[in-house]
């Protein structure tokens, strides 16, 4: 199991024998990179320390003088009920074990016991704490219908309501250890949102990022492990790796669909074990690193055809973001489109220009395949080529013009994929040619908000065509 990052609060040790707490401290630190560590070797000063500050965990040894670890037990369940305890003794002893967990100890060891199991279980504790922190976070965000932290997400222009549910689950995961998978066509903005991660709960730490598309095995090996001097023929120094930079931090690694069977190995062998071996070492080395993966590719359909691994993709998403396509969240056009235009007259020296009314209409008739990124690019073109007065809609319309229209074929393929979702599947007579197409052209005036220019070309029929049909007696 993959122990958790360092947790913001430090791990109390209590014991009264000094070289016990030595012998702790440098266990938890170099077998299981633990280094935000408190030693106690006073148990009056317990309660002390817990009032200057939140502690993540507390390791109790059972026998002191003074205050004995029952005593401070009974005083920490009482006073920080959410803060775990757990007994070190010297006694295997099994009442007494059972005694501390029905007082509230979170767990029982003896100190003799092999440093694994130890490890092991402070490890399950703090993945259940923070498995804890999240559903109350995750909870208490849904109820009282709020962001903690909305600059972070000051960088994504929207009023979505699906958005805001993102944001709220992102605040609620964002202090775990685990993996996060970020789902999403290509254009959505996945990287904004692996850096509103970042941000929430590690805003002085290390960011790195690293595009896996295209990369063999090799580079993507020396890019992720760096290298030993002489590790290869041209490796005159050592190099880093991307997991050494961001130790500490994040290491986003983006199209990780892309990435081939042999690297998803090596990946996921480092996920599972928490180390890695530069090229040419024979001496492993540990990181402390945040993964976050992303990709546009449906990783559900890669498993299928053995394209990517089922145990990689279950390391990769233990808490998953999916964002959805512009074409879902329409009601941000308007906003996008204003936020974009202040951006590219700015880039470029000149006014903003004000755009037609019926512009953000006129867009949200469109499916937007390449999503913001085509439409913060559909934009820039339209304001490069803007002189005075209104922006102009020609090369809007350019755009949406040359939209392929499916074919009778494809629509047919479509209604047989989703089982009948024909309008007139269902029905038992049709309607006639003359009621269909007013029907038609009433859905067209809907998307269009009564605009009869855009109706029209929606319908493929001119505005004159489409003006004498709304004018014939019905």
């Amino acid at each position: 199991m993959k122990e958790p990052l360092n947790p913001t609060s430090p791990l109390l040790l209590v014991d009264d024998e000094e070289s016990w707490l030595n012998s702790l401290s440098f266990m938890l630190e170099f077998s299981a990179g633990y280094n935000n560590i408190i030693r106690c070797q006073d148990s009056r000063e317990v309660m002390d320390i817990l009032a200057r500050q939140p502690v993540a965990m507390i390791l109790l040894d059972l026998t002191m003088p003074h205050l004995s670890g029952e005593d401070i037990l009974t005083s920490v369940v009482q006073e920080y009920p959410e803060t775990p305890v757990v007994i070190l003794s010297g006694m295997n002893q099994l009442a007494t074990a059972v005694q501390c967990m029905r007082q509230g100890a979170a767990d029982y060891f003896v100190k003799t016991v092999e440093r694994e199991r130890l490890i092991a279980g402070i490890r399950r504790i703090l993945a259940i704490q923070e498995l804890q922190q999240e559903n109350r976070k995750l909870r208490d965000g849904f109820l009282q219908d709020r962001l903690e932290h909305p600059e972070v997400f000051s960088g994504i222009v929207t009023q979505s309501r699906k958005m805001f549910s993102l944001f709220q689950y992102i605040e609620a995961v964002a202090c775990s250890s685990e993996s996060i998978l970020i789902t999403g066509e290509s254009g959505v903005g996945k990287e904004l949102f692996a850096r509103a991660v970042h941000r929430i709960d590690r805003r002085q730490e290390n960011w790195v990022a690293l595009n896996v598309a295209g990369l063999d095995d090799g580079v993507f090996s020396d890019a992720l492990f760096g290298h030993v001097k002489g590790a290869f023929t041209g490796a005159e120094k050592s190099r880093p790796g991307m997991i050494e930079k961001a130790a500490g931090g994040v290491l986003f690694l983006d199209e990780i669909g892309d990435l081939s069977l042999a690297s998803q190995v090596k990946l996921l062998r480092f996920l599972q074990e928490g180390e890695y071996l530069p090229l040419g070492s024979d001496t492993p080395r540990r990181a402390n690193v945040r993964i976050i993966a992303a990709t546009n590719h449906d990783l559900d359909a890669m498993q299928a055809r053995g394209d990517f691994r089922k145990d990689l993709y279950f390391r990769l998403c233990a808490h998953r973001i999916h964002v959805p396509p512009l074409r879902e969240r329409k009601e941000d056009i308007p906003l996008l489109l204003d936020y974009f235009l202040e951006e590219a007259a700015e880039s470029m020296g000149k006014r903003k220009p004000t755009p037609p009314e019926e512009l953000s209409v006129f867009l949200s008739t469109y499916r937007f395949p390449g999503n913001v990124r085509e439409l913060r690019a559909m934009i820039y073109n339209a304001v490069s080529i803007h002189r005075s007065g209104k922006l102009s809609m020609v090369s809007f319309k350019e755009v949406l013009r040359r939209e392929p229209r499916p074919e009778i074929h494809e629509m047919e393929s479509l209604y047989e994929d989703r089982q009948g979702a024909s309008p007139f599947f269902s029905l038992s007579a049709l309607p006639t040619l003359s009621h269909a197409s007013e029907l038609l052209v009433e859905e067209a005036l809907r998307r269009s908000r009564g605009n009869q220019t855009i109706a029209a070309g929606l319908l493929g029929i001119s505005r004159q065509a489409l003006s004498k049909r709304l004018k014939k007696p019905k």
